[in-house]
């Protein structure tokens, strides 16, 4: 049996945070050990969602974690961080469900949601009593979410919502959907989405169902959806009244991605680690072990130095969220830079492991197929190259 991960601090960082932070890793690193490690490679060949889990996650705090009130543990950015980061480090799939709940069902939901929709939802979405999904993506739009197609019209004291969504975290498990549509009647602005408005859709609607998708290489441990509403009927106070264009969708994906950024460095950690250790006891050439050849060192130094890196880089951006300072294009830098990182991580320990690391006795072949996915959501690698480039250039190039 592998040794438990002893966690990776080259650069002694861990004197740089507080006794909480340090509570809070300790405490997801326990959780992600004794529940998530025993079960997770028969949930990923099993393709199924370890929902079992999900009230322990609620007792910890997991959910809605940086937020105040309304049972919400009032975490830190950089305490919710570090949970994202253990959740990842055991599954892509584990941290996107708790990523879903908290940044793009729980925080819209506070941000923009009325005092009646705050009390009614967020405490059971914080224990895990109900859960959510966050239906923007559509079968036609993706990277381009201001040319959505799904409507609201207002008719009397209702609104009625038609479309489709696709690619939907936990669209099947959710209680409720915060879906996002056009408001006919309004001027679209085109694709720039300025009649784009968030609505709260009780699933169990008449015209509501979600259909999984199934046959996944990636994520599968994690319930990925396709939503349709047909004629679904909700009343006029479902509308998320602070929700304003476009903006108030994609405030919602920066928390997202900002825990995406974490929670790469935790699935790099894993794959450097089984590396180093397999490559000290594997033996090739004269009896050494693989890690006294210099090919094997250059490899595991390259995923030391990076993970290093996106440590600090993750780091500080939390300090800069902390401190109401970070903007969106430092979280798209850190989603980036990681998750390209930890990919080409798990590619390498890949290597290192041989034909080993193709087996579900090691982690890296599923941590490598999962970030596949996590590369794309969220922002595609090249969607957040052309962020960037716009707030270095002032000039938008999509």
């Amino acid at each position: 049996m592998a040794a438990k991960f002893q966690g990776f601090d080259f650069l002694i960082l861990d004197q740089g945070f507080s006794e909480d932070e340090l509570l809070v890793r300790r405490t997801a690193r326990a959780f992600v050990d004794d529940n998530v490690m025993p079960i997770i490679e028969s949930c990923f060949r099993d393709e199924r969602f370890p929902r079992e889990l999900v009230p322990l996650m609620g007792r910890l705090g997991f959910f809605g974690a940086t937020l105040q009130g309304y049972g919400c543990a009032g975490m830190s950015n950089v305490e919710y961080g570090l949970v994202m980061q253990e959740l990842e480090r055991g599954d892509s799939g584990l941290r996107s469900f708790v990523s879903v709940q908290s940044a793009l069902v729980m925080y819209p939901i506070f941000t923009f949601g009325s005092e009646e929709q705050k009390s009614t939802w967020l405490p059971a979405l914080a224990t895990g009593e109900k859960l959510g999904c966050f239906g923007l993506t559509e079968p036609d739009f993706g990277s381009n979410p201001g040319g959505m197609t799904t409507r609201a019209r207002r008719s009397g004291s209702e609104f009625i919502l038609n479309g489709e969504k696709m690619w939907i975290t936990s669209g099947s498990l959710a209680d409720v959907a915060v879906i996002w549509a056009k408001l006919e009647g309004e001027d679209d602005g085109g694709d720039s989405g300025k009649s784009v408005r968030g609505f709260l859709v009780e699933t169990d609607r008449p015209g509501f169902s979600a259909r999984d998708v199934h046959g996944k290489w990636s994520l599968r441990a994690s319930v990925t959806s396709g939503l349709s509403l047909q004629d679904v009927r909700i009343p006029l106070s479902n509308l998320l009244p602070g929700t304003e264009g476009l903006k108030s969708p994609l405030m919602c994906l920066n928390q997202a991605r900002y825990g995406i950024g974490w929670g790469a460095i935790g699935a790099a950690c894993a794959c450097y680690d089984v590396a180093l250790n397999y490559s000290k006891i594997r033996k090739q050439f004269h009896g050494q072990p693989i890690a006294a050849h210099q090919l094997v060192q250059e490899k595991l130094v390259w995923m030391a130095t990076e993970i290093s890196k996106a440590q600090l880089l993750s780091l500080h951006v939390g300090r800069l969220k902390d401190g109401g300072k970070a903007g969106h294009q430092h979280i798209s830098m850190a989603k980036r830079n990681n998750v390209w990182m930890a990919l080409e991580s798990a590619r390498m320990a890949r290597d290192l492991l041989g034909a080993n690391g193709i087996t579900e006795d090691f982690p890296v072949m599923r941590h490598s197929m999962n970030l596949e996915s996590v590369k794309t959501y969220e922002g595609t690698h090249d969607i957040h190259t052309l962020i960037l480039g716009q707030s270095l250039t002032g000039i938008a190039a999509y």
